[in-house]
C-alpha cells in the first residue's frame, strides 16, 4: 500500500459515469464511462501531467476532483481529507486551497467585469462565505476592500501586468494577457494545488512558452503543486515531473517525464510520442501509426480497451483488463497497464 501521508493529493479508483436516459420516463439505459478507475498521487511541490487525446477523460478527472462534476465512486484525498465525502463547510475550506486555470482565456473571464473585480472575486466570495458561516443572518458586503485592492495589485504585478489595467475589461487584452489574468485570479486565495486544464493550448506557440515559464516561476516562489492537463506531449515534457497517460478513462502508463520519453512501454504512449514533431530529424524515432478509431465509452470493448488498435494484442488482451503495475526491469517508478509486461 502507498503511504498517502506523502501526498498532497491522492486520487484512488476514481470513477465518473454519465447516465444515458431515453423514453418519456427518462429511464437510464446505459452509462458513459468518462473516468473508469483512475488512481494517482501528487506530492507537495510536484507537477503531474495528465495527457491523452481529446475525449479520454482528462478534464472530467479535474472537475471530479473539485466536485464540479459528481463522481460515481472512489476517493480524492487532499491534505488527508476526502473531498468526495466532505460536508458543505469542509468542502468550501478545501476548495479554497485548490484553484483552477481554464483552457479558454476569454471564455473563463466575465466580459462585464473589470480586471480588478475578476481577480478580486475569489476574495469577495471567500469573505462572504466566512461571514455567512459565522453570522448566518448577516449580509456581507460585495465590494472590494482596501486590502483586497492591495492583493489584486500584487497579483497583477506577479503575473507581469500593470496595476493600471485594473479598470479595463477582458476584450481589451490579448490571449496571453487574458491567461495571465486567469493565473492571477487562481492565486488570489494562496492555494496549495493548482489544476491547469490545458492552459496554453489556445495560445500561440511563442506565448505558450511565456505562460509556462511564468507558471514555473510562480511554483518556485509560492511552493505550488500542479495537476497539468494537456494533449501536447512536448509541453508536458518541459513542464512536468511525472506524466500519466490516459486512454478511454483509464491511466495506461505513468512514469517520470524523463523515463517516459526515453523508454515508453505502452503502445499508445509510443504512438503519442512518435507524433511529437522533432526540431532536427535524427532518424532514430520510428513513427508509430495506430489503426482504427477510439471505441465508444458507452460500449467499451472487453478486456483491454486499447486492444482493437493495438499491434501487440494477444488472447489475454481480449478477455481481461490489465492492471496498472510497476515494470521492474526498467525503473521502479514506471507503471504500465499492458499484458506484454
Amino acid at each position: 500500500m502507498v503511504n498517502t501521508n506523502n501526498y498532497l493529493l491522492k486520487v484512488d479508483d476514481l470513477r465518473t459515469y454519465f447516465p444515458i436516459k431515453k423514453g418519456l420516463l427518462r429511464r437510464t439505459v446505459g452509462y458513459i464511462r468518462a473516468v473508469d478507475g483512475v488512481s494517482f498521487g501528487i506530492k507537495n511541490g510536484q507537477t503531474l501531467g495528465l495527457v491523452g487525446e481529446s475525449g479520454c477523460g482528462k478534464t472530467t478527472v479535474a472537475r471530479s476532483i473539485v466536485r464540479l462534476v459528481p463522481a460515481t465512486s472512489g476517493k480524492v484525498l487532499f491534505e488527508q481529507r476526502d473531498i468526495l465525502s466532505a460536508e458543505v463547510v469542509e468542502l468550501r475550506r478545501l476548495r479554497s486551497r485548490i484553484s483552477l486555470i481554464f483552457q479558454d482565456p476569454y471564455g473563463s473571464l466575465n466580459p462585464r467585469m473589470t480586471i480588478g473585480n475578476i481577480v478580486g472575486e475569489p476574495l469577495k466570495v471567500q469573505r462572504k462565505i466566512a461571514d455567512s458561516d459565522s453570522h448566518p443572518q448577516s449580509e456581507s458586503r460585495t465590494s472590494l476592500r482596501v486590502n483586497d485592492i492591495k492583493r489584486v495589485v500584487e497579483l497583477l504585478s506577479k503575473v507581469g501586468l500593470s496595476p493600471d489595467y485594473m479598470n479595463r475589461y477582458p476584450h481589451e487584452f490579448s490571449g496571453g494577457q487574458r491567461q495571465r489574468i486567469g493565473v492571477a485570479r487562481a492565486l488570489a486565495l494562496k492555494p496549495k494545488l493548482v489544476i491547469c486544464d490545458e492552459p496554453v493550448s489556445a495560445l500561440d506557440v511563442s506565448i505558450q512558452s511565456q505562460i509556462l515559464n511564468l507558471l514555473k516561476d510562480l511554483q518556485e516562489e509560492f511552493g505550488l503543486t500542479f495537476l497539468f492537463i494537456a494533449h501536447d506531449l512536448a509541453v508536458v515534457e518541459f513542464f512536468c515531473n511525472i506524466v500519466a497517460v490516459m486512454y478511454m478513462g483509464r491511466i495506461v502508463e505513468q512514469a517520470t517525464a524523463q523515463e517516459l520519453y526515453r523508454n515508453p512501454l505502452h503502445p499508445y504512449t509510443r504512438a503519442l510520442i512518435s507524433a511529437v514533431p522533432e526540431v532536427e530529424w535524427s532518424g532514430r524515432r520510428r513513427r508509430s501509426i495506430l489503426g482504427g478509431e477510439v471505441p465508444s465509452a458507452l460500449n467499451p470493448p472487453s478486456g483491454c480497451p486499447f486492444h482493437p488498435r493495438c499491434p501487440w494484442r494477444q488472447s489475454d488482451c481480449l478477455e481481461q483488463m490489465p492492471a496498472l503495475k510497476r515494470e521492474n526491469s526498467t525503473y521502479d517508478g514506471h507503471f504500465v497497464a499492458c499484458w506484454r509486461y
